[in-house]
């Protein structure tokens, strides 16, 4: 089977890379056309905590809320034990929401409400255009820090890599209408990191190839640095994977957005680092002529 893998990786890699732009393609499509589903984050909505038995969680708190508030509500653990802040959308005109106390009285757990606050959406539009603005920085850094380590076509290959991962990311939460808060938004940073870290590690080991070995053909030279970093690319992705389904299993629904969009980011980030972030510099004519020094010249 390895053999086999390694005589067809180039035709594997060609295969993945159609994959990989179809993907691309169908979740642009699902954001443009579905949209994202902000959170309250973004949006604005009404912010209450309460207090009550410790031993309640939030599994039995938010399916009477949800009932009660026809919504999803989010129930998050303050600092102190007991201590629940519940997060819900402000009602619209002419409705008014149940009484929280009567909605949680089948938990007999002594309900006290502290306080509640609404967040207007002025509040939301400015965390949405400072998260938007934080996404650009980074992708900004990023794009300075490959040029400055690589040749611009790896760096453009280890670029795309990045949007690749980001671009699915997003779509699925277009798709699924997943609501998109500042957790999600904080995963997607991560998941350029973690992209990056894979890209940078595949395109060290391709350009020290080419200085070794610059008679040897580009394919052939993608096809041996992505077995070179294979197994550790797999027990990295493989241990990174196995933390995020614990985190998204035991969580809880605070935590569920983050770990989706993480255990996504980390496998298409897998993927493109060895698909995508080696094709795309191989199709703009990278050469062992990039990177070997160049003869000085001499004066007559």
């Amino acid at each position: 089977m390895k053999n086999w893998i390694i005589t067809n990786l180039t035709k594997l890699r060609y295969m993945t890379g159609i994959v990989s732009i179809a993907l691309m393609v169908i979740s642009i499509s699902f954001i443009c056309i579905r949209g994202l589903n902000w959170g309250l984050d973004f949006t604005g909505g009404v912010v209450s905590e309460i207090q009550m038995n410790s031993q309640i969680t939030s599994s039995e708190i938010e399916p009477l809320m949800d009932a009660g508030f026809k919504q999803d509500v989010v129930a998050i653990a303050a600092d102190e034990p007991g201590r629940w802040i519940l997060r819900y959308a402000v009602p619209p005109k002419g409705v008014t929401y149940p009484d929280i106390i009567q909605v949680l009285e089948p938990l007999h757990a002594q309900v006290q409400v502290l306080n509640t606050s609404i967040v207007g959406p002025q509040v939301g539009a400015e965390m949405a255009s400072q998260g938007g603005l934080a996404l650009l920085v980074t992708m900004l850094c990023i794009l300075g820090y490959l040029s400055y380590r690589f040749e611009w076509r790896l760096a453009a290959g280890a670029l795309l890599a990045l949007m690749h991962d980001v671009i699915l990311a997003v779509g699925f939460f277009a798709m699924t209408q997943m609501e998109f808060n500042l957790t999600v938004l904080a995963a997607i940073l991560a998941i350029l990191g973690y992209s990056l870290n894979d890209s940078i590690v595949i395109a060290d080991r391709i350009r020290e190839l080419l200085i070794a070995k610059p008679k040897q053909d580009i394919e052939a030279t993608n096809n041996e640095a992505i077995i070179a970093t294979f197994s550790r690319t797999m027990v990295t992705s493989g241990t990174t994977l196995m933390t995020i389904s614990s985190l998204w299993l035991l969580g809880g629904s605070s935590l569920q957005g983050f770990s989706i969009a993480m255990f996504i980011g980390v496998l298409t980030g897998t993927w493109s680092s060895i698909s995508v972030g080696t094709l795309l510099p191989e199709f703009l004519g990278l050469k062992p002529e990039h990177y070997l020094p160049k003869p000085e010249s001499q004066d007559p």
